[in-house]
Order: structure tokens, then sequence, then C-alpha cells
């Protein structure tokens, strides 16, 4: 007999591995191939010391002079808070009574809520990795009615649950639902009456404004800090950062790879751009010979630029390309994903007031680069 305390099991010893696994190597490819580690968290932050520059007891001289001085080397250290990430599931008390009897519904039910909270958080997980931390999802631009005209409707879906909220942080509405998207003219229509001081801000998924994990958008900004740091006085902090391609060559890509190398001595292994500008690199490539391509961590195929894998992303900006090294990012986390326990140690736990049951999905982390200057990004492609 299906009963809550079988499904509170099945969600422990069953789901948990498999969706953690989804998460961790099928959000995308650049996240599967990114190193998951519990290392340097102190508490609620992480607390990195990298290294920059040379080691500076380097010299040449006489056969009986002085030996070179040197300081060893030159450290720095990261702080970054653990960033909170959710994912709920509610499942009624009578679609539970509904099953008791069969399983095989049951199992189905479940499925289906699991499934639909991997996508969920699969959406926002990569999304999160394009983004600075801000968590905006798009600039609103007009208003007429409910109909609100945005900047872009990339990080949207039907479905979502927004506030409005402004540059200045005052927030016109909350917990408004995105009911339609119109892809073609960026209109969007929400839930609620009409917010007619909405021009101008922007829609953040409820409650997460400046909460999400630091992406590859605040590595490539032109912030003042980054990981707690200076960028005016730390260089190293600053990455390759070519715009105004316009039509894309080889020369160029390579020139940024190059650039990236001889500045900081790292290896560009990864490059992730647009839909638009992929399109444009194969177009490129395959003028003068066959497009290579190569199997991924998580499942997926690329093509390659010099045996580079190259990889187009939903969430990266328009005309945009990261030449990237994997190996100088790390996903810091205080655990992987697990279930919140309520007070009685379950994670299937019943909605105070409500006939619903819920159990909430758990992961702390955050993202960081070591080695920024190590990174490169052209802007500004000509797509096709």
């Amino acid at each position: 007999m299906v009963t809550t305390t079988s499904a509170d099991s099945a969600l422990r010893s069953y789901y948990l591995d498999a969706v953690a696994e989804q998460l961790n190597k099928n959000v995308n490819p650049f996240l599967a191939a990114v190193e998951q580690t519990s290392s340097d968290v102190w508490g609620k932050d992480i607390k990195k010391t990298v290294v920059y520059g040379l080691h500076s007891g380097i010299g040449a001289g006489t056969e009986d002079g002085d030996l070179p001085s040197g300081t060893g080397n030159c450290y720095a250290q990261f702080t970054a808070t653990l960033k909170n990430l959710y994912g709920k599931i509610e499942i009624s008390d009578k679609a539970v009574r509904a099953s008791r009897n069969d399983e095989g519904a049951f199992v189905d039910l479940l499925n289906e809520e699991m499934n639909g909270l991997v996508r969920s958080s699969s959406f926002n997980l990569g999304r999160m990795l394009f983004g600075d931390g801000s968590g905006k999802l798009a600039k609103i631009s007009t208003v007429s009615g409910t109909k609100y005209t945005v900047d872009s409707t990339k990080n949207l879906m039907v479905g979502m649950i927004v506030d409005i909220i402004s540059d200045a942080g005052s927030t016109a509405a909350e917990s408004r639902t995105v009911l339609t998207i119109d892809r073609n003219t960026k209109a969007i229509t929400l839930s609620g009456e009409s917010v007619s001081t909405a021009v101008n801000c922007g829609l953040y998924v409820q409650n997460s404004r400046n909460l999400e994990i630091t992406g590859l958008g605040a590595i490539f900004s032109d912030s003042d800090t980054l990981y707690g740091l200076d960028r005016s006085e730390n260089g190293w902090l600053n990455p390759v950062i070519v715009e105004s391609v316009g039509s894309l060559t080889e020369l160029a890509v390579q020139t940024a790879i190059d650039q990236v190398e001889e500045n900081s001595g790292g290896k560009i292994n990864f490059i992730v751009c647009s839909w638009g500008v992929r399109r444009a690199l194969y177009n490129v490539l395959s003028k003068y010979r066959q497009c290579d391509s190569i199997d991924l961590v998580g499942g997926s195929r690329a093509i390659t630029f010099n045996g580079i894998p190259v990889v187009a992303d939903r969430f990266c900006p328009d005309g945009t390309m990261y030449l990237l090294n994997t190996d100088d990012f790390r996903l810091h986390q205080l655990c992987d994903w697990q279930w919140l326990e309520g007070e009685n140690g379950r994670v299937l736990n019943q909605i105070p007031g409500k006939p619903v049951y819920q159990a909430t999905l758990v992961k702390y982390a955050e993202l960081m680069c070591y080695r920024p200057c190590g990174q490169a990004m052209l802007t500004g492609i000509t797509e096709k």
C-alpha cells in the first residue's frame, strides 16, 4: 500500500542520486566539465587562497655571487558566500489517496513531479551560469495592461514566478506568474493587475535578487570588485575581452586564444557561444575542411575548433563567444544535492493548513574562477 512514509523513503533512496546526477552532469556541458568540491568552505563562506604571477626566486648570477632573492609565490584570497539553491515539489493528499492501492500510478505521479523538478532546476541553474549573480532575467521597456515588452525573453519561461524590481531596489510587484511569451515581439503577460510603474524595472525569479551564483556575467563584467578583491589593484582579475568582432573568422578566435595563453600561461580547453555564433563558426570552418566533433561528459556532442570543443548554450548572450579554461573553475559546495528534512526527520511534509505535501531539494554552492585573466570573451559577433 502506498503511504507518505513509503513515498518519503522513495525520495531518499531512489530519486535523490538520480536527480543529483542529472543536475550535476546534464544541465549543460560547461557545468559538467567543472570540478565540484567541498574544500575551502568555512561556515557560510568560501575562502580560497589562489596563486597569481610567478615565483620570484628565479635569476642568473656569477659563479661566486649572491643567489637570487625571492619572496615566494604571490597569493590572494577569494571570498564569496555560498548561494542557497532550492527546488520544491508538491503532491496533494488527494493524489496520494487516489493511488494508495495502485503503486504503479503513484510511481508515475512521483516520476512526473521529479521530471518537472529536474527541468525547472536545470533551466535555472543553467541560466545562473551565464548571469552576474543579480538574478535579473530581463528589463521591462513598455507596459500595456498585463502585457509587458522586455529586452530579451531568453531567460523566461511560462510558469515562472517573478518579482518586478527597479534598479534602485524598490519592489513594484511580487510573485507574478509568467502566463504567455511571444518571443518574436519580446512581449509577455503576467498574472495580477497591471503595474504601470514597471517601465525600466527588472524581472527577477521570486525572492532571488542578488542571491544567485556568480556566473560568467560577473567574471566578464566591468564591476569594481570580484570575489572581494579590487579589480583596479589586481589586473589579473580582468579577462581578455574583444568587442565589436563583426564577421567571425578563424583568425579572430585564434588571436584571442593566443592572447590568453601569452598573457596568463593558461590553456583554453572549452568554447561556449550562442546558437547563432556556433552557426557562424561552423560556416567558416566547413568552407575549408570537414568539422570534427567530440563526445563530452554528460553525453552531448560538440564540434571542435583546433581540438577545442565548441558548445552552443541557450543562455549565452547573443553574438557572444566565451573562451574558457575549465581547469580554472570550481563549483564549491557545502554538500551535494540533498533533501531538506523537517523536524520529524522526513523529507515529505504537509504544508501547514493545506492538504498538500511538499519536499524541497537544496544545495549550497558557489562558482569560482581562480584565474580570470586566463579566460576570454568575443562580443558583437555577427550571427548566422
